[in-house]
């Protein structure tokens, strides 16, 4: 069963970098809906995949850009 119910969707794995990086911010805009109005089994389907989104992402750019301004701990940025 996919992410609302459908079809599974694209492995996170298969995506282009573009396709992943839509598919990023997509789920992140229909999170807080999906929090507040989804049933159940909406909200865990949404969790999962963006769960597998966000591992996919951390895995192909874990040098990503840190905006040192975000960082609780100076040093977090080394």
């Amino acid at each position: 069963m996919g992410l609302f119910g459908g079809s599974p969707g694209v492995e996170p794995g298969d995506l282009s970098d573009d396709d992943l990086l839509r598919e990023l911010a997509s789920v992140h805009e229909t999170r807080h809906e999906t929090l507040r109005h989804g049933s159940d089994s909406a909200l865990d389907n949404h969790t999962r995949r963006q769960g597998e989104l966000e591992k996919e992402y951390l895995r192909r750019f874990p040098d990503r850009e840190v905006d040192p301004q975000r960082l609780r701990d100076p040093a977090d940025a080394l």
